[in-house]
């Protein structure tokens, strides 16, 4: 099997082979509309990741009647010296323009924040095309890398070329380490902590690979994960090893959940949550 046919076997919309040496982005055939497909591809051997489904990194390498059409090390590491320069410049560009549009945008409440549960919630909210775009600013350290873009629908994009690994939006109050992929789930855990009055700091980390790279940054915490029919969520929370709170009903997050049920049994499921980080602990 080529590489090409091994990416298409997880789901990854690619018709022709990538950059040599460099993460590049695909939508897949469950989100047609994102780019949840990450592939790498050195030549000799290959990366492939759909962040929808897979919380590891699969890897190809080519079998003997593939190797003689394969490029030569010195063109290798030439294109991949020159996919790396045009990557940073990539995310340069676009950490720029994000800065640029949260400079630009108001603040204000958004269509999507209204369906979530949160009529009374404010955010970054920018016109594009004469529509509302809802910014939420990614970060990593202090500085911002990129912007999640969120419609009135709830679709979702990033800027083109961003830096999204190892990315996080915080809300912070100096607690409990809190890591979750998504704003609405966030928002959800948050109304429920103050509810419960426990501090946190929690992550939004966009995806569940994501919260895996987060995680390894903290000592420790607990995961409030997305009930995926992938199982995706789940497996990143046993992945990182802390407690984790997930909705009993196939796919729902917390957000979901709790629309469902309420603050206030969402948040008693919560203070369950934290008798296991004192077990934990």
């Amino acid at each position: 099997m080529d590489f090409l046919d091994f990416a298409r076997s997880f789901g990854i919309i690619i018709h022709d082979y990538p950059p040599i040496g460099v993460w590049k982005r695909y939508p897949t055939d469950d989100h047609p509309r994102s780019r949840n497909g990450a592939v790498k591809f050195l030549g000799t051997v290959g990366f492939v990741q759909n962040h929808a489904m897979d919380t590891v990194v699969s890897v190809w390498k080519p079998d003997s009647s593939e190797r003689a059409n394969l490029p030569s090390m010195p063109d290798m590491r030439r294109q991949q010296l020159e996919q790396e320069q045009e990557t940073r410049r990539k995310q340069a560009d676009a950490a720029r323009k994000a800065v640029t549009m949260l400079n630009q945008s108001g603040y204000s409440s958004h269509a999507y924040l209204r369906a979530k549960g949160f009529e009374k919630e404010q955010g970054n909210v920018y016109h594009k095309d004469g529509s509302p775009v809802l910014l939420i600013p990614m970060r990593v350290g202090n500085s911002i890398v990129g912007v999640q873009q969120i419609d009135e629908d709830g679709g979702k994009r990033f800027l083109y070329g961003q830096r999204s690994a190892g990315a996080s939006f915080v809300f912070s109050n100096n607690g409990l380490n809190i890591l979750c992929e998504g704003y609405a789930t966030a928002l959800s855990v948050r109304a429920a902590m103050t509810q419960i009055k426990r501090r946190y700091n929690i992550y939004v980390c966009f995806s569940a690979g994501n919260m895996k790279k987060i995680g390894l940054d903290l000592k420790s915490g607990v995961v409030v994960a997305d009930n995926d029919h992938s199982g995706t969520g789940q497996q990143a929370a046993a992945d990182i090893g802390w407690p984790y709170w997930m909705s009993d009903s196939v796919g729902e997050d917390a957000n979901d959940y709790m629309l469902r049920v309420g603050l206030f049994q969402f948040s008693q499921s919560l203070t369950q949550l934290m008798l296991k980080v004192r077990e934990y602990g």
